[in-house]
């Protein structure tokens, strides 16, 4: 498992940066704000994505995938849950695979590994088999919001 704090300081805050999605280092021994589950898990309170050290790199992207997925007045009154659909939720998830991409030595593999760890359930037994194999609908999804172009690669824009 790849921890927030396994990164170099910069690296969330300018993978986020083209998003306007500001990432804040709670302290080890704090709370983190707006963690829908908790303990070291990421939290999300409007534009400010909230970790720790101690905070898997899998929830920090996936909450910021909320961010990115969801629409601008659920942005707006975003705090803790990111709500959204079924299709929403999957796009969510492939999307946070090709940011994986560019944390370096991390990669959508890493990204993967560590989703299968939590305890993610895919219809097909692992991340990386519905990745590969069953996230049509997902990616359909994401090049409909504008999130990734038709090739798969992100767009770095927000949904709208």
């Amino acid at each position: 498992m790849l921890f927030c704090g396994q990164l170099p300081t910069t690296t969330l805050a300018l993978l986020l940066r083209p998003y306007d999605l500001h990432v804040v280092v709670t302290p080890i021994c704090e709370s983190i704000p707006g963690s829908y589950w908790g303990d070291s898990e990421a939290g999300l309170i409007g534009n400010t994505l909230y970790v720790r050290d101690d905070t898997p790199v899998h929830s920090a992207l996936h909450e910021a995938c909320h961010y990115i997925c969801m629409d601008a007045a659920r942005r707006r009154q975003l705090h803790t849950d990111a709500g959204g659909d079924y299709l929403e939720e999957n796009g969510v998830c492939y999307l946070q695979m090709l940011l994986a991409d560019h944390v370096l030595d991390y990669g959508r593999h890493g990204m993967q590994r560590d989703m299968d760890a939590w305890g993610y359930s895919f219809r097909l037994g692992s991340s990386r088999r519905w990745f590969e194999e069953d996230a049509e609908d997902a990616k359909h999804w994401l090049v409909r919001s504008g999130l990734i172009t038709a090739n798969g690669q992100v767009s770095w824009a927000l949904r709208q």
